[in-house]
């Protein structure tokens, strides 16, 4: 696949130059560009963090093979981000401050998001790469991972159609992308004429939903929107089945990736669709190189390739797209010429809009524990709707 496919046509000949000279100066000095990488390491999305730190490290691999960000070799140091907010702020700090981290990705949760745009304050770039609730573009943060707006608008309006689905059920973790998703699932829900007939936030260290299955099922809902992470996820829809309701109730999550489906197993996984701007399976051009090329570097036993960690990759790339764009690393330049950034990435093409990208979504439906996409969403945007 093309690695370094950015489209730089809007640069004046006079900001190339500089660019250039910029860039030449830094690699003249040999110095290394420190990444600080925010991911999972622990804590209940930490079936995230292996494959997210394979990816993050090909990215890193594939910028250097292409001569680096501005001319410097990019190192890699990560910090784990699934701790509670303040510690894994800490920790960005310390990567920062202490270890002279000069940019920063962060594949973890929006609590941990909002806590390091308070640590960092728009002096230092930092690319968020999941998917997330959408609705801000603070100064010196780029999103690359989808929103409700591009995953969950389009997906849930044609599935609740096609099935002829009337009644829905929300159930989440207790913080803010749960609540804030749910919000515009409500909206789309009033749209289609349906009727939201339960809603329930749990704790991450929620292990058991008897309670939660049997509330769905007296309310007869016709559709369950999970945006239950990573082990509450597994535990969910594990016991989904047991209570009868797999055969005739539709489940559908944003969060629900190739490991997240493997846990859930075969045998529960009737009915159970997700929706993202990456699958393993994709058949694009761009998305079976990818897959070769992380099945050659890892192996056969390497953790599954899945969407969220993919969403490092693109943080990475666009880190480098954005940067030599601008000619630099500081905010005010990157701020000034992220609007149109383009790149190839194994997700397709992606244009950034207003600091978010525009993104293909694939609706897939699980078949015993693999995905099998039904049906594609071309270049959905990200909405327009920020709150800073």
């Amino acid at each position: 696949m093309r690695r370094r496919d950015f489209i730089k046509s809007s640069l004046t000949a006079a900001a190339a130059t500089a660019a250039f000279q910029t860039v030449a100066s830094r690699a003249i000095a040999g110095s290394v560009l420190k990444v600080g990488v925010m991911i999972p390491l622990s804590g209940p999305a930490g079936l995230f963090g292996p494959a997210s730190k394979n990816v993050s490290q090909m990215a890193a691999d594939d910028i250097n093979a292409a001569g680096g960000i501005l001319g410097r070799q990019v190192e890699i140091i990560f910090g784990d981000a699934g701790l509670p907010p303040a510690e894994a702020a800490q920790t960005a700090l310390r990567l920062w401050r202490g270890e002279g981290c000069e940019a920063f990705i962060g594949m973890h949760d929006s609590a941990v998001r909002g806590a390091l745009i308070n640590v960092f304050k728009e002096q230092v770039p930092y690319v968020y790469c999941p998917n997330y609730e959408g609705g801000e573009c603070a100064s010196g943060v780029y999103y690359v991972g989808e929103t409700p707006a591009q995953s969950v608008v389009p997906t849930m309006t044609w599935l609740a159609n096609e099935k002829n689905c009337k009644k829905f059920y929300l159930i989440g973790n207790d913080y803010n992308w749960p609540r804030d998703t749910n919000a515009i699932a409500k909206n789309t829900i009033a749209d289609i004429g349906g009727e939201v007939v339960g809603e329930e936030y749990m704790p991450f260290t929620v292990d058991n939903f008897d309670s939660s299955l049997a509330k769905i099922k007296e309310t007869g809902a016709d559709m369950v929107l999970i945006t239950l992470v990573g082990g509450a996820s597994v535990s969910f829809n594990r016991a989904f089945a047991s209570f009868g309701l797999a055969d005739n109730v539709m489940r559908l999550g944003t969060l629900i990736d190739e490991n997240t489906l493997m846990g859930i197993g075969a045998e529960n996984s009737k009915n159970v669709f997700s929706a993202a701007s990456y699958f393993a399976n994709i058949q694009t051009d761009d998305g079976k190189a990818f897959a070769k090329s992380y099945s050659e570097k890892f192996g056969s036993d390497a953790a599954l390739l899945n969407g969220l960690s993919t969403s490092c990759y693109d943080g990475l790339t666009a880190l480098d797209a954005i940067a030599e764009r601008a000619g630099g690393l500081s905010v005010k330049e990157m701020d000034a010429v992220a609007e149109g950034t383009a790149f190839a990435s194994p997700r397709g093409d992606a244009v950034m809009k207003n600091r978010h990208l525009t993104l293909d979504i694939y609706l897939s439906e699980a078949i015993g524990t693999d995905f099998k996409i039904v049906k594609t969403f071309s270049q959905q945007e990200p909405g327009n709707f920020c709150k800073a």
